[in-house]
């Protein structure tokens, strides 16, 4: 991955790989989930607790293959009796209900161990070799095999369902013997079968299930593969994207009947959208709700909670804890941070709402600021219902606007307004008679004031 970042901890969709691969591993329901780490061990291992605490952990202190690391978790937990299934961190379009069709198969059959397989391109994976009948015979990695087994389009996938006694006792008897002088979990394989053990396969229904990542291109690739498998799940329940070629929905993201999703939007972690919501084109959602029946358009919304009806934008901004009621409406280049505006209200354009409190149906005029920092601390405004904020006001905080109160147009506001009153804080204006006939002499004001003066000399 050339990275810092360990690469089961690259994100795609809203989760790690590594989380894609706990949560279809959790689809089964494990007695004991086993997370093996090795490589930046400390961070892998946050990562899989968080991700799923009821987690073990086990380290696998020399990188020797997956039949080692197999081995350190048996020898770190002891027989794990029942089904044990094999799986991977770096695959993160494997599902769940695959991985359960791989048990209820290796249950049906009694085997020993059943190997998940596919077909299609086999570079770089491990050969199935079958006998002339099609009976499994064993696995032959790429750069073991004969050019004839690398023919073969069967290939293994890497995950297993084994019979946990069986596995502890072949998988001591695993040996380095082949180039990499590793311990291959494939050798389990051709132990059980020639201790006269059922082995058997379970040929995936689609390929691209067990893709691997390797790199940022194969990362971006899984993450386009994902992120249309979850839109398409969505628009066959009943939410329209409108183009889902520039459209990104996290898999934790949950979208209600009959809502629209426009080109450009993405939505990520912990999201909800309620039905009839139109959100988009060109929005970013981040742990936001929104609900039934608002509209957001060209709006940045992180960890804001949107009433029904609400409308958003375009060009707003709402960061963490904006708080929108039913039926108001946040428009053009407006900002809100911390803030509940309150049922019918109206921050139409041009405003930073900050550390407030809104009462129900008031209106903030255009090119308002809620002054909420001192520099040190921050402070709290709060509007009544019905109270109307003019143009340009500032409202230095911590202040209240009382119901039905009123602001003039350009004040700084840095009192209490009592409900029904009207506060002005703005110095009078004074004219100063001929200022630009004296200080701007042959601009083009002047030539405009010097014609209209000309015709009225009283002026």
């Amino acid at each position: 991955m050339k990275s810092r970042t360990p690469k089961v901890l690259h994100t795609l969709c809203g989760r790690s790989l590594l989380g894609h691969t706990l949560a279809a591993a959790g689809e089964l329901s494990p007695r004991r989930l086993v997370v093996v780490v090795g490589h930046a061990r400390e961070q892998v291992a946050a990562a899989a607790v968080a991700a799923a605490p009821q987690a073990d952990i086990v380290v696998q202190d020399q990188l020797l293959g997956t039949g080692n690391a197999v081995r350190m978790v048996i020898e770190s937990v002891g027989v794990i009796p029942g089904t044990v299934v094999v799986t991977y961190g770096d695959m993160p379009l494997l599902r769940g209900q695959t991985l359960r069709q791989l048990v209820d198969q290796h249950h049906a059959a009694g085997n020993a161990v059943t190997v998940l397989t596919a077909r299609g391109d086999a570079a770089g994976y491990g050969r199935i070799v079958r006998d002339p009948g099609g009976a499994f015979l064993r696995i032959v990695e790429e750069r073991d095999a004969t050019p004839a087994e690398r023919a073969i389009d069967e290939y293994n996938s890497g995950c297993y369902a084994f019979d946990g006694t069986l596995l502890a006792d072949a998988i001591k008897r695993v040996t380095t013997d082949n180039e990499q002088k590793q311990e291959y979990l494939t050798d389990v394989v051709d132990i059980l079968r020639r201790d006269g053990y059922p082995v058997g396969t379970m040929v995936a229904a689609d390929a691209g299930e067990i893709a691997g990542v390797n790199d940022r291109v194969q990362l971006a690739q899984v993450r386009r593969t994902l992120n249309d498998r979850i839109l398409t799940d969505l628009m066959l329940a009943g939410v329209t994207v409108v183009d889902p070629a520039s459209t990104w929905v996290d898999v934790t993201v949950t979208i209600g009947q009959d809502a629209e999703i426009g080109p450009q939007t993405h939505l990520e972690g912990a999201t909800v959208i309620g039905a009839g919501a139109k959100v988009g084109p060109g929005c970013l959602l981040e742990d936001t709700t929104v609900g039934e029946d608002a509209v957001l358009l060209h709006a940045v919304c992180r960890q804001a909670q949107i009433g029904p009806r609400v409308t958003v934008g375009p060009f707003a901004y709402l960061r963490p804890g904006a708080s929108i009621a039913a039926d108001a409406h946040i428009g053009t280049y407006v900002e809100l941070k911390k803030s509940h505006v309150g049922a019918g209200a109206k921050v139409p354009h041009l405003s930073y709402v900050g550390d407030a409190t809104i009462g129900a149906g008031s209106n903030i005029g255009a090119g308002t600021i809620f002054a909420n920092y001192d520099g040190v601390h921050k402070h709290h405004t709060e509007i009544g219902e019905n109270a109307f904020v003019g143009s340009n006001t500032v409202l230095v905080a911590p202040v209240i606007v009382g119901d039905g109160g009123y602001t003039a147009a350009g004040s700084a506001i840095d009192q209490d307004v009592p409900a029904g009153d009207l506060g002005i804080a703005r110095g009078r204006q004074h004219n100063s008679d001929g200022w630009v006939l004296r200080n701007r002499q042959g601009t083009r004001s002047a030539e405009a004031a010097e014609r209209t003066r000309g015709d009225n000399p009283d002026q």
